[in-house]
């Protein structure tokens, strides 16, 4: 027998980089919320602004092809609403599922959208300059204002409770979710209305586990590029107004907290297999729906 038949390793046996990674795989806590089992409530809409390079304007059929791509984008979860043509920029907004990432979308819209130009024997070449904003039926007021009223909404009986309870609400003075995450040219209005539950809709009495909740909120968002505005741990129910990574998806956003604060919570299914995220800007989404 040949050296080399000694040797060979069989396609069923590992190779010790692989059993590394299996290794670290291993050591890792899974885990406890996972997107197949969770139940999603959302109101997620996406407004994408293009501009074409060298302040060309874009061909007279552009509304016309932009809707006739409607299926083609509802494929990548996104739901055409309306589009508007202003010389140099078309404006498009969207319903969007949860998975999408605001910069998936801006690809895909900008993708599919000069590929079927080109298709219509229009080639154009778009701006790298690209503006997403994400809006909604409440403003960036409403939505700061009603997170700050939570423990005044509740009508707690007890004024001592109502007085410990303010260290769980939180609003970050030095966060202005008016501004953009900046990517290269592009610019995200991406703001997100977060909420959890508590499992069984129990009460946490516990104000060292409150207090653990509210600090990993921060630690979350610190460590996956957030912006926590407004924050309320209530003992049922958490809200957060916060600016997300372009990068990642409500979905993965929701998840991120879900699962790190239930390690907060000794790794506790401490959150309802479900959660609300909903898209706001400084306007509503009205304001886009008008006729120019």
């Amino acid at each position: 027998m040949s050296s080399d038949q000694t040797t060979r390793r069989p396609p069923w046996v590992p190779s010790p980089e692989e059993l590394r990674e299996l290794a670290k795989e291993w050591g890792k806590p899974k885990p406890l919320y996972s997107p197949k089992a969770l139940h999603v409530s959302h109101a997620l809409r996406y407004d994408w602004t293009g501009w074409l390079s060298d302040g060309v304007f874009f061909p007279g059929h552009t509304l016309r092809v932009a809707g006739g791509l409607a299926p083609l984008w509802a494929k990548d979860g996104l739901q055409f609403i309306e589009a508007k043509q202003q010389a140099d920029r078309l404006q498009i907004l969207f319903r969007v599922q949860p998975q999408v990432s605001p910069v998936f979308f801006a690809g895909r819209v900008k993708g599919r959208l000069q590929h079927a130009l080109r298709q219509a024997g229009t080639p154009v070449a778009f701006s790298r300059k690209l503006a997403v904003r994400t809006l909604g039926d409440n403003t960036r007021k409403a939505v700061e204002g009603y997170i700050r009223k939570q423990i005044v909404k509740e009508d707690f009986v007890d004024p001592r409770y109502v007085k410990r309870l303010q260290d769980y609400t939180v609003a970050q003075p030095d966060v202005d979710l008016a501004e953009p995450a900046a990517r290269k040219r592009s610019r995200y209005w991406y703001n997100l209305h977060l909420v959890l539950v508590v499992w069984g809709r129990r009460t946490i009495t516990d104000y060292k586990l409150l207090a653990a909740l509210r600090d990993q909120c921060f630690a979350v968002a610190r460590k996956k590029d957030y912006a926590i505005k407004s924050l309320s741990v209530m003992p049922d129910h958490l809200h957060a107004a916060l600016r997300g990574n372009p990068d990642h998806s409500p979905e993965e956003i929701a998840l991120g907290f879900l699962n790190n604060l239930a390690f907060a919570a000794g790794r506790e299914r401490v959150w309802q297999d479900h959660y609300y995220v909903g898209t706001f800007s400084e306007y509503d989404v009205n304001v886009i729906l008008k006729p120019v």
